[in-house]
């Protein structure tokens, strides 16, 4: 795929979120319309329709078909995981009724499933005891796996929350994974990922600033796998990158999620039960505490700035270097450390607020 295919891709993937989002909009009865504004993570005023992963998935579906017709080749891994993590999430869409817990369940089968059959393990962590207990144990090896895949998908499905955020992050991730890639001469891939990135584009024309569209449950856990399995291929196609330098492209969609769950356990919560408390909300109500205009926009803005600055001092050094191995390690921790630091003193602010009122 050349440059002038992605530039003809582009054109399609926009026209066919176009069509998905007039066709639905006509249809204002349809369930796939969210009027639900009573919701923790509702910050929408007027009906949306949640079709972002429907067009995404109709995006990539074609994609698929263009590289069997042209190129004779089946993405067999990427077919089955993409499609069956957007029919999950497409299912709460659709109010199918689904509790939080039986749907974790459900998600967890599916990904032991999917990790055996397509041999999805994380074998290479950085850390040589759990190195080892994943090459020697296979409960060890598929638990790790599928917390990693949880963990990813989880967290794309909690930011999903403002206009711009998800959108903006996945393709940021997206942008480094190709450099990573194109840099070590693995075009091919590359131009897989710029599929995907153009897919994203067009989301985020519909989604941002003005959310005309939403990508509902369907379209984040779709992304949350994708932005996983580039991940594992990244890292397969260039085993001489540590681990941590993945660890710090994904530590704000894997901290988010571990952050919620210590948060909630700590209080005697559920951590699958969703709450206003979660770091994107609570810089939301300082935007909105301060009288800024459009704080929703801003807060994907906001973050996903923030993000590419505290990612950037590895983005351009990731070699196999003894010393750049251990700046990775350190950067992370030392990212989890700002992410902490950061939540409490918003979370402080908003109680100051919340007593003033």
């Amino acid at each position: 795929m050349n440059f002038i295919n992605l530039i003809i891709y582009f054109a399609v993937t926009f026209l066919i979120f176009l069509f998905v989002y007039l066709f639905i909009k006509s249809k204002s009865n349809l369930s796939l319309i969210d009027q639900d504004y009573s919701k923790p993570q509702a910050f929408h005023k007027t009906p949306t329709p949640r079709i972002g992963g429907l067009a995404a998935i109709i995006c990539l579906c074609v994609f698929f078909l263009l590289n069997y017709i042209f190129n004779e080749i089946i993405l067999y891994d990427y077919v089955f995981v993409a499609i069956s993590l957007f029919i999950l999430g497409f299912l709460d869409d659709t109010k199918v009724w689904i509790n939080p817990s039986t749907r974790l369940i459900f998600m967890i089968i599916l990904l032991c499933f999917l990790i055996n059959i397509f041999s999805l393990f994380i074998y290479k962590t950085g850390l040589t005891f759990l190195n080892h207990w994943i090459e020697n144990y296979y409960f060890i090896a598929i638990l790790f796996s599928l917390l990693c895949f949880v963990f990813i998908i989880n967290g794309a499905n909690l930011i999903d929350g403002f206009n711009g955020l998800l959108g903006i992050h996945f393709l940021i991730i997206n942008s480094v994974l190709v450099y990573v890639n194109y840099t070590n001469n693995h075009a091919d891939f590359s131009f897989f990922l710029m599929a995907q990135i153009l897919i994203i584009i067009s989301f985020i024309i519909f989604n941002f600033p003005k959310s005309r569209i939403f990508l509902g449950d369907g379209g984040s856990y779709l992304f949350g796998g994708l932005i996983s399995m580039n991940v594992i291929n990244t890292s397969k196609l260039n085993p001489e990158i540590s681990p941590f330098f993945f660890c710090v492209i994904l530590f704000y969609l894997f901290y988010e999620v571990f952050f919620s769950f210590c948060r909630k356990a700590f209080k005697k919560k559920s951590p699958v039960k969703p709450d206003n408390n979660h770091l994107h909300m609570l810089i939301f109500d300082k935007l909105q505490s301060l009288n800024i205009k459009n704080p929703n926009a801003l807060t994907g803005l906001v973050i996903n700035l923030v993000y590419f600055l505290l990612i950037l001092p590895v983005c351009f050094n990731f070699s196999s270097a003894h010393e750049n191995a251990l700046f990775f390690r350190y950067w992370f921790f030392t990212l989890l450390v700002i992410y902490t630091l950061v939540y409490a003193k918003l979370y402080r602010s908003k109680k100051k607020i919340t007593l003033l009122m």
